[in-house]
C-alpha cells in the first residue's frame, strides 16, 4: 500500500530540501522555479498554482551540465542526454533513487511500493524494436512491409 505524506507547500519543500544538504539554484529569468543538485544527481521544481509543489524535470544524473534520462535496454540500464549515452553504474542507480525517495519526501508525494524497490527507468526498450510503442498510424515504414494502407485502423 501506497505511504501517504502530508503535502508540503512550495516554501516549505524548499526549506526542507536545504535543510537536508540539497543545492539549490534559482532558475534564471523564472520566479518559483528551482533546480536542486544532491549526490551527483539533479531535477527542477516550480510553485504549482494551488501553492503546492510541480515537479518540472524529473530527476536524473548529472552528465556535463545536463540531467539524463534513465533508460533500460532491459540487458543494461543507459544514461542518455542529447548529446551522449553512457551505462549506468550501480552507484549511479543508487545515486539516483536515494536523491529520487528524498525528493518525494521533501515534496509530500505519495511513495510507492515499485519505486521502494529500485530505481525506475524513464524508457523501457527490451526488445530493441524501435517505434514499437507509438501508434500504429505514427510508425516509420520499414523495407519489408508495402505500403501503408490508410484504411488500416490501429489495433
Amino acid at each position: 500500500m501506497a505511504k501517504n505524506n502530508e503535502k508540503r507547500t512550495y516554501e516549505e519543500a524548499v526549506s526542507w530540501l536545504r535543510d537536508h544538504g540539497f543545492d539549490i539554484l534559482e532558475a534564471p529569468g523564472t520566479q518559483n522555479r528551482v533546480f536542486l543538485k544532491k549526490l551527483n544527481s539533479s531535477a527542477a521544481i516550480e510553485k504549482a498554482a494551488d501553492g503546492g509543489v510541480r515537479l518540472f524535470a524529473k530527476p536524473g544524473i548529472l552528465i556535463g551540465s545536463e540531467i539524463s534520462r534513465l533508460i533500460d535496454k532491459g540487458y543494461q540500464k543507459f544514461l542518455k542526454t542529447t548529446k551522449t549515452e553512457v551505462p549506468a553504474t550501480a552507484d549511479h542507480l543508487q545515486a539516483l533513487h536515494q536523491f529520487s525517495e528524498e525528493l518525494r519526501e521533501a515534496t509530500g508525494e505519495t511513495s510507492l511500493y515499485n519505486q521502494s524497490l529500485g530505481t525506475v527507468s524513464d524508457r523501457y526498450t527490451y526488445d530493441r524494436v524501435e517505434n514499437r510503442d507509438l501508434p500504429e498510424a505514427q510508425r516509420p515504414q520499414r523495407a519489408w512491409e508495402g505500403k501503408k494502407n490508410s484504411s488500416r485502423k490501429p489495433a
